[in-house]
């Protein structure tokens, strides 16, 4: 079984690309805004890779990120979910934005990826939402989860935030939202409210 494929990416076509490696050349279909996708020609890249075996034929996936091959596992474990649709929800959106829509039960924002419908985006939400995380986890803001500067105190504060918003009789979507519109990483609960309640007006 294939976890990844390092080697020269020889030609990008219309949804897919090709990468050599071992004088070999492998056709791996690839999300839109991939990493791997917005490469040039002639450099080398390692794509994490999923390989799906039918009777009539073997297909190969490509990603940039590690992160974006399990959610692409998780995605295609949902009942009803093939390849094809994950592979337009990935290409949909930032991956930080499917994880977020599936922990605050927005079904809403999967169905903008082709071929996603509102009772296929529901069952994804449904059979994943416990799968990606806590909810501070979605409120932190792109790249701050990896850079872990602001501290623990940080994603706790937001977490906070999202609860009192909750209070004041936000949905759980607008509170994230615009929870992940603020860009500070030191704020107080108090502060980030303030801050928040400024996106929603």
């Amino acid at each position: 079984m294939l976890h990844y494929i390092k080697g020269t990416l020889a030609m990008k076509l219309e949804s897919s690309v090709v990468v050599e490696a071992g004088g070999l050349g492998y056709e791996l279909s690839v999300p839109a805004n991939s990493s791997i996708y917005l490469a040039k020609e002639g450099e080398e890249v390692t794509v994490f890779t999923a390989m799906i075996v039918r009777e009539d034929d073997i297909s190969l996936y490509g990603f940039g990120e590690k992160a974006s091959l399990d959610t692409f596992r998780k995605l295609i474990s949902v009942s009803g979910v093939g390849a094809k649709a994950a592979l337009a929800i990935l290409s949909a959106m930032p991956l930080n934005e499917v994880h977020q829509a599936i922990v605050t039960e927005d079904a809403k924002t999967l169905t903008r990826a082709n071929g996603v419908g509102k009772k296929t985006a529901e069952r994804i939400v449904l059979e994943l939402k416990d799968k990606f995380g806590q909810l501070e986890d979605a409120v932190l803001p792109k790249g701050e989860e990896a850079a872990e500067t602001a501290g623990d105190s940080a994603g706790d504060n937001r977490a906070e935030a999202v609860k009192a918003l909750l209070a004041l009789g936000y949905t759980k979507g607008e509170a994230v939202n615009a929870l992940a519109a603020v860009k500070e990483t030191d704020l107080t609960v108090e502060e980030y409210i303030k801050q928040a309640l400024k996106k929603l007006f």
